[in-house]
């Protein structure tokens, strides 16, 4: 990399996603070691030792090393040519817009990581910027997470026209950003078109109102979609109602977290409804929602009149439940001897399960 090249990383716009980083990998560097060294020089960083003893493994795990940008830049350089790790785990390392940029760069060119965690880097809008031009390249990642990283509506509109063209991805985790109304409505447009989409957390968002009923009329359109977790959200009324229209349309999707989500008694009875047609969903998580008895009941309710129902385990944790509802539940184990429910009382086991992937 030229001192121009080093220069247009540093400037302002869009520059970070123009990372070159093959002029310093030298094409006989199987490994990356040689070229790693040579960077940290060039880039004036300590290489590092736990880098350089994973950089033939696998898997390697650098969380919470604080490489920075800088650090992060000549590491991107060595994982341009090396072949051995499969997955890669910078959780927590402040890498910024230009180190998030850098590492994008290099899985334009790395044809061998499937798996990436790049959580709790403060990558911000301008990395995800650069994440989803990667994606729209990138045919070998299956798994990214990118919790934690300051992402903002911005960030979902470049992400969800990455997403309408990246079939390969089959797991993505949005958890712990700023996604608002506006994250709702551009996501829930994309996940009824796509197509690779296994598993996609939204927690610990702030999605609610319009953006809440049109993601859920994204998952209600979507065929592909195994486990989805929408917790610490505000659907309210208005998104449980168009979740229990999606869950009544949707024939794939196994698990759904919408634990805390402000969901009312209401809210819970439209859902019950939907969940009286689905023969699919095993594990509904709606916990931490003030649905009351009323509520628990009604979804219950609708699983012993479903006799195609699948549902495994109800999660209604920090909820009070009544007499009436204990009796429903031993009559509806008396059908479905497998049923785990967990609330306030603590009635049976609730043992969460993982969607395979």
């Amino acid at each position: 990399m030229d001192g121009g090249q080093e220069e247009r990383v540093n400037g302002d716009g869009d520059a970070d996603t123009d990372l070159d980083l093959r002029d310093t990998v030298p094409t006989f560097d199987s490994t990356g070691q040689k070229s790693y060294r040579r960077a940290c020089e060039k880039f004036r960083v300590v290489p590092s030792s736990a880098f350089l003893r994973q950089i033939q493994s696998s898997e390697m795990l650098l969380m919470h090393r604080s490489l920075g940008p800088q650090g992060t830049k000549a590491l991107a350089v060595a994982l341009v040519t090396n072949t051995s790790v499969l997955k890669l785990n910078l959780r927590d390392n402040w890498m910024e817009g230009m180190g998030g940029a850098a590492i994008a760069e290099m899985l334009k060119e790395n044809c061998y990581i499937t798996e990436v965690d790049l959580s709790d880097n403060n990558l911000g809008d301008r990395g995800a910027g650069a994440v989803a031009d990667m994606l729209q390249r990138n045919s070998t990642l299956v798994e990214i997470s990118l919790s934690g990283n300051d992402f903002t509506d911005e960030a979902a509109e470049r992400l969800s026209q990455a997403l309408t063209v990246n079939t390969r991805l089959q797991h993505l985790d949005l958890s712990h950003n700023a996604l608002a109304e506006r994250a709702g409505q551009i996501l829930g447009a994309t996940l009824s078109e796509n197509t690779g989409l296994r598993s996609v957390s939204l927690a610990w968002n702030c999605i609610r109102g319009r953006g809440a009923v049109m993601l859920a009329n994204g998952l209600g359109g979507n065929i592909f979609l195994r486990s989805v977790d929408l917790s610490f959200n505000g659907f309210g009324k208005e998104g449980a109602v168009a979740l229990g229209q999606a869950l009544r349309e949707n024939e794939v999707l196994e698990e759904l977290n919408v634990s805390n989500n402000r969901i009312p008694p209401e809210g819970a009875i439209h859902l019950a409804l939907g969940l009286k047609h689905n023969k699919t969903i095993r594990i509904l998580q709606i916990g931490k929602n003030p649905i009351q008895n009323a509520g628990c009941y009604g979804i219950l309710q609708s699983m012993q009149e479903n006799p195609d129902s699948a549902i495994e385990a109800l999660d209604f944790s920090d909820i009070t439940v009544s007499q009436d509802f204990e009796d429903l539940y031993a009559a509806t184990k008396e059908v479905f001897p497998a049923l785990a429910v967990n609330h306030g009382g603590k009635i049976g086991a609730f043992t969460k399960h993982k969607t395979e992937k």
